[in-house]
């Protein structure tokens, strides 16, 4: 009678595996002190202000392949404010008040210092908010990235009073468009960008491509206890001025914008330039010079450019078909 043999290798840890548990246990070691909010070490939560009727308001979001051009330039200190812009620049947009964040770091191999660094970046960038970071996720994935890859998203939650909340359904005909000047590309057009560098069209210049995004949490909440009327606002990220204005404007509403009343900034002149992206073509991609445009009923424009960094009216608000038409 034949026996059957079960052959067995050595025995496997989940450091044989990828997973480095003492890593893992440094990582969290070391970032403890920038975290904030709750009481257990399975959530975290943080007290609402007082209000008469709050709504909760959320929003996510990411870097993009923005984190591979910053790996491959070696910056990273700047993605964690990309990360939270990209998430509270959404929720101010409907007049939210941004009250947590929360971070999700996929790496492919953890490094306990570059995962610091990136941590850091984005406790710096919550404090410039006004928000809390409460929490994240540090996830060591061996197989589903390579050992040098990372991704990042983020998580913000803030509250708004029910009657205060901005949207399409304020604005009216005849109502001004005030721009706010971005900082640079900000989080979006970077595939792009990426493909340009790699074609040697384009210089890959970290104070030109890699400026981290401007946080509008200020700017918005200066305008709203100001007492200014604002309608609604519009955060220009993918797609640009023709996808997101639109968003922020009722059917039957466009918007029509003046080209000579803002400046394109370094980062858009430079692709521009290279003449491989016509400009109807960047301006689907890239936000052209505008981080941040909000709507504002004519009697506040004046208030609302003094009170915003580098505001200015940058076209208005007319009957007609839903959409962007810059002249």
């Amino acid at each position: 009678m034949r026996q059957r043999r079960s052959v067995m290798g050595e025995r496997l840890s989940y450091r044989d595996a990828g997973v480095d548990l003492d890593a893992a246990s440094n990582h969290t070691e070391r970032i403890a002190n920038l975290v904030s909010g709750g009481v257990t070490g399975f959530a975290a939560g943080v007290p609402l202000p007082p209000m008469r009727d709050p709504l909760l308001i959320s929003s996510t979001d990411g870097v993009g392949t923005k984190l591979l051009l910053a790996q491959e330039l070696g910056l990273l200190d700047g993605l964690g404010q990309d990360l939270v812009a990209m998430c509270v620049n959404d929720l101010v947009c409907v007049g939210a008040r941004p009250l947590v964040f929360l971070d999700y770091l996929a790496v492919g191999k953890l490094d306990p210092d570059v995962s610091a660094e990136l941590v850091a970046s984005i406790a710096g960038a919550c404090a410039l908010a006004g928000c809390a970071l409460v929490g994240g996720e540090t996830a060591e994935l061996p197989g589903l990235y390579a050992p040098h890859h990372f991704d990042l998203a983020g998580f913000a939650s803030g509250v708004v009073e029910r009657d205060e909340l901005l949207g399409p359904e304020r604005v009216a005909d005849g109502d001004l468009i005030v721009g706010i000047p971005s900082s640079g590309l900000h989080s979006n057009g970077y595939s792009l960008v990426r493909k340009l560098i790699s074609e040697r069209s384009l210089v890959p210049d970290p104070g030109l491509l890699l400026e981290p995004t401007r946080i509008y949490v200020g700017d918005m909440l200066a305008a709203l206890e100001g007492g200014v009327p604002v309608r609604s606002a519009a955060h220009i990220t993918g797609g640009g001025l023709p996808e997101n204005l639109p968003r922020a404007l009722p059917e039957g509403l466009g918007a029509r914008l003046d080209r000579t009343t803002w400046d394109l900034g370094d980062a858009a002149r430079a692709i521009l330039a290279t003449g491989r992206v016509d400009e109807q073509e960047a301006f689907r991609t890239f936000n052209m010079g505008l981080g941040m445009c909000i709507v504002v009923a004519p009697e506040g424009a004046e208030q609302l450019t003094a009170l915003v960094d580098g505001g200015r009216v940058v076209g208005e608000v007319r009957t007609g078909a839903t959409g962007v038409e810059v002249v």
